[in-house]
């Protein structure tokens, strides 16, 4: 029964810091990958479906996008859709190529991303900690029902705390590396 409970803990930790990296994606960086329009939907046959649905999104240089629609009349659609998006981006168009190019960050908002970012991160705690929080409640109500000894509640929670305390530091290493990604000029 305790295996059972640290493994469901264990599995919902891990989507935690899973959730976290998607989050990190969307804070971008002064560097251009694919992964930062992962979140701009496009208006297509009356469905939104990501850009890379019906484009193809390639790298040019350090600090430029080139995507290349499947479908002429998508270009304005996908510009339109890179516009309203909160990135901060600013599309060109030359015939079905558009460009994006990245603008450098300034010193404020390399700062603005990295406070995003460790808040972020504290998200993902606070809910590491909370998945510890319910994994021990359930040690502690087998006890109650006196399905466990107390030994094994210790022996139960000593074990949550490892597998928490690997969570968490997952997340600061993976804060640890967006923040010198970010400050990076």
């Amino acid at each position: 029964m305790i295996d059972e409970i640290k493994q469901d803990a264990e599995e919902r930790m891990g989507k935690s810091v899973q959730a976290l990296m998607d989050n990190f994606k969307k804070i971008r960086t002064g560097r251009a990958h694919p992964s930062i329009l992962d979140s701009v939907k496009v208006s297509y046959y009356g469905s939104d479906v990501p850009i890379s649905q019906v484009a193809n999104i390639n790298v040019e240089d350090a600090r430029t996008l080139s995507i290349i629609p499947w479908e002429k009349q998508m270009v304005p659609e996908i510009e339109k859709a890179i516009m309203k998006s909160d990135l901060g981006l600013n599309p060109s168009t030359a015939g079905t190529n558009i460009r994006v190019p990245m603008p450098a960050l300034t010193e404020e908002t390399r700062k603005g991303y990295v406070r995003q970012a460790r808040a972020e991160a504290e998200n993902a705690r606070v809910a590491i900690r909370n998945i510890r929080r319910d994994a021990n409640g359930d040690i502690k109500d087998l006890l109650k029902e006196k399905e466990i000894t107390e030994d094994d509640e210790r022996r139960g929670q000593d074990a949550i705390q490892k597998i928490t305390d690997k969570y968490i530091g997952e997340v600061d290493e993976h804060l640890q590396r967006k923040e010198a990604d970010l400050m990076e000029v």
